[in-house]
């Protein structure tokens, strides 16, 4: 029996029907060399067999003096959980991402472990899909990209991998996963880290400079107050998921040409993209929009500890010139960081907080609509480098499905992996009509920057 921690209890609460609080991922797969026709079948076929399932995915919601806990499932029904399923002819990305948007919509049931594993046949090329969602109580996004890339291997001919249910325990390195969460950012404001105190000159300072510079600065002073938008309004439980990959080196390539990193121009492309949605359903605000940003801060190669920060990132919406916007979304971006660069991990985190309260009060209680903080979450989770097989089939993409909000109705979570970014981008059908669209933006937006650049 493990007690829930107070954040995991946060994620329970906010669920509603139009707010389900789990994350997922799609993994597009070929079949392995010389598979036969029926292979999807015959794979689903041994999954069923892998019925051990270990922690976390054998832990069930149970109570105790009122307080969620979670216990060990003794009469887990692996039918339930692990579900072959067949997309309807063509067989398109497209039918594979309708597939995706219905299932993202539906919330678990807390009776049983709160998790789900899909294997998708059906789709062209000999390829086929899992659909993989688990809820956010149970696991965080960079645990669950961490879990699915254990079970996939460098190797084209080791077999004997196991589904991501029946993947032996590791044991922890230490150190806290990820960093840029909102709900974590939260947590450490509540006190949850014995060093708060020592924390508190450096990160008084640094807030008042701030606050000094939104008093001089419009482009600051639109950090603290977020335009209203269409992107922050109530949402239903229906979501629209729409995917795209593009090359890193394309990407690479305008960073090199102007000086900026991959985080800068993939902000650059949403931003782009984000404008010309709001402007195509004439709701594009006259302030730019503000996208919380989370951003590695660490300067070598080591992988314990906490590195990571929350940059309020203006997405100058209100610029026309896409090689404008990119160079100042790069500027702040740089001076976030130059921040940052001043203060210990645990400043940063409480820093972070503290601009982040606002935000959270209102997208928790609906309350004090002129604390829009920021308008749109855009997050990068790390994804495994080089080409990764999985029993022989070889991982072709590898895109998140993240959380909408109320009040936070899109999400655009990216990953990279061998060579590709893989955008994931998640919303409420109803509030964000034809939402697709946005990857053709995204495209532009990219194609604007290479011709801008001369590339």
């Amino acid at each position: 029996m493990t007690p829930l921690s107070p954040t995991d209890q946060l994620f329970l609460w906010l669920e509603k029907r139009q707010q389900p609080m789990h994350v997922g991922g799609l993994q597009l797969f070929s079949f392995p060399e010389g598979a036969p026709d029926d292979y999807v079948a015959r794979l689903a076929g041994q999954l069923r067999e892998q019925s051990v399932v270990t922690p976390p995915f054998n832990q069930h919601l149970d109570y105790r003096l009122g307080q969620p806990v979670w216990v060990e499932d003794k009469h887990l029904d692996l039918e339930h959980h692990f579900r072959f399923e067949a997309l309807p002819t063509p067989g398109r990305i497209r039918e594979l991402l309708s597939f995706v948007s219905a299932e993202h919509s539906h919330l678990m049931d807390r009776e049983r472990p709160l998790w789900e594993v899909h294997l998708i046949e059906g789709l062209k090329d000999r390829q086929f899909a899992l659909y993989t969602k688990v809820h956010h109580s149970l696991v965080d996004g960079i645990s669950a990209m961490r879990m699915a890339t254990r079970m996939l291997s460098p190797d084209p001919d080791q077999r004997d991998l196991p589904p991501i249910w029946a993947l032996p325990p590791r044991v922890s390195g230490g150190g806290e996963d990820g960093g840029g969460s909102l709900v974590r950012s939260i947590r450490h404001l509540l006190g949850e880290s014995g060093r708060q105190l020592g924390t508190v000159p450096t990160v008084a300072r640094e807030l008042l400079k701030t606050v000094n510079e939104a008093r001089k600065d419009p482009a600051y002073r639109s950090i603290f107050h977020a335009p209203r938008s269409m992107l922050n309004q109530k949402i239903t439980g229906s979501r629209r998921f729409a995917a795209q990959s593009w090359s890193l080196s394309r990407i690479k390539a305008v960073c090199h040409a102007y000086g900026t990193t991959v985080n800068d121009v993939v902000t650059a492309m949403c931003a782009s993209a984000l404008r010309t949605y709001l402007m195509n359903q004439d709701a594009l605000p006259d302030k730019p929009l503000i996208a919380m940003v989370p951003v590695s801060l660490r300067k070598d190669d080591s992988t314990g500890g906490n590195h990571v920060g929350v940059i309020l990132a203006n997405l100058h919406t209100d610029e026309n010139d896409p090689e404008k916007r990119l160079i100042r979304i790069h500027e702040g971006m740089q001076a976030a960081k130059d921040r940052y660069a001043h203060m210990s991990p645990e400043e940063i985190l409480n820093y972070t907080a503290l601009t982040l309260a606002p935000a959270a009060f209102h997208l928790l209680t609906g309350m004090a609509p002129a604390w829009q903080t920021f308008n749109v979450v855009i997050s990068n989770v790390p994804g495994p480098d080089g080409t990764r097989y999985w029993n022989g089939a070889k991982l072709e993409g590898l895109y998140p499905v993240s959380i909408a909000m109320d009040r936070l109705a899109l999400n655009m979570t990216l990953t990279s992996y061998n060579n590709q970014v893989e955008f994931g981008l998640i919303g409420c059908r109803r509030t964000l009509p034809s939402l697709q669209r946005m990857l053709d933006y995204l495209d532009d937006s990219l194609t604007e920057l290479e011709a801008a650049a001369g590339l």
